[in-house]
C-alpha cells in the first residue's frame, strides 16, 4: 500500500515497488491521479482520504479482498502550507497535524492489525522530512508533525517488533517532483544544488530506491531508523561549499 501515491514521491515509490514485483494498492484521494498511477503500475486504485478512519478501513477491506493482506505500507501522504508561528490558528495547526501525522497512526494501526491477524511479518515505511529534525521558520506546525513521525517510527518499531513488523522512515530534503517544478522560479534547482553536498536536488527515484530497500528483506535487521535521503544536507548541518574553490564554510556566504 502506498498512500498519497497519485503523484510525486508516492508515485515514484509505487513504480519502484512494482518494478521489483510488488502488487501495489494506491490509496489516493484524487480520483484521476489514483486511477492513472494504478494503471501505470498494474495495481489497485483505492480512492481514499487517509485522514478519515472510515475511508481507511474501507480501503483496507478492498485491498485485502483483491490483493491479499498488505505486508508493506508506505505512509507517504502529506501536505504543507506556510504558517508563521505568530499567525498560526488552531484550525491551521490541526489541518497540518491531520495531513502529516494523524493518518500515519491510522494507516499503520489498521494495516499492522491485519498483518498480526494474518500472522505475517511486514514493513512500514513512513515519509517524514528533514524538517522533522531541524528548525523550519514559518512552518512550525509542519515541522512538529514531521518530528512526530520520526518519534512515532521509533515507538511503533518497538511495539511491532515482536510481530516481525519493521517500521522505518525516510527523510528527504528538496526533491524535484513535477509539482515542485511547476511552481519553482527560474534557477531554483541550480540554487538548491549549490547548497547540497552531493551537488544536486533529489529525485523521486532516490526515494524509491531507499523505500524498496526498507520494504525488502535487504533491510531485515533494520527497524526504528530514519534514513536521510537528502544528498548530505542533514550531515552538513549548515556547512556549504564555496562555488569558486569548493572549500566548506559555515553559512551560505
Amino acid at each position: 500500500v502506498v498512500t498519497g501515491g497519485g503523484a510525486g514521491i508516492g508515485q515514484g515509490i509505487a513504480a519502484g515497488l512494482a518494478a521489483f514485483g510488488a502488487r501495489v494498492a494506491i490509496w489516493e484521494r484524487e480520483l484521476e491521479r489514483c486511477e492513472a498511477v494504478a494503471a501505470e503500475v498494474d495495481g489497485l486504485a483505492c480512492v481514499t482520504d487517509v485522514r478519515d478512519e472510515e475511508q481507511v478501513d474501507a480501503a483496507l477491506r478492498r485491498t485485502t479482498g483483491e490483493l491479499g493482506t498488505p505486508t508493506v505500507l508506505v505512509n507517504n501522504a502529506g501536505g504543507v502550507f506556510a504558517a508563521p508561528l505568530l499567525e498560526t490558528a488552531p484550525r491551521g495547526w490541526d489541518a497540518l497535524i491531520r495531513s502529516n501525522l494523524t493518518h500515519v497512526l491510522l494507516c499503520t494501526q489498521r494495516v499492522a492489525r491485519a498483518m498480526v491477524t494474518a500472522e505475517l511479518p511486514g514493513s512500514v515505511v513512513n515519509i517524514t522530512s528533514i524538517e522533522g529534525t531541524r528548525a523550519a521558520p514559518g512552518y512550525a506546525a509542519y515541522a512538529a508533525a514531521k518530528a512526530g513521525v520520526v518519534n512515532f517510527t521509533r515507538t511503533a518499531a518497538l511495539e511491532l517488533a515482536p510481530h516481525g513488523i519493521r517500521v522505518n522512515s525516510l527523510a528527504p530534503d528538496v526533491t524535484m517532483t513535477e509539482g515542485l517544478r511547476r511552481v519553482a522560479p527560474p534557477g531554483f534547482e541550480r540554487g538548491v544544488a549549490s547548497m547540497i553536498p552531493l551537488g544536486r536536488a533529489g529525485h523521486v527515484d532516490d526515494l524509491a530506491g531507499a523505500a524498496v530497500f526498507l520494504a525488502s528483506e535487504l533491510s531485515s535487521y533494520v527497524t526504528g531508523q530514519t534514513l536521510h535521503v537528502d544528498g548530505g544536507t542533514a550531515a552538513a548541518g549548515g556547512w556549504y561549499r564555496r562555488p569558486d574553490d569548493g572549500t566548506y564554510v559555515l553559512g551560505p556566504g
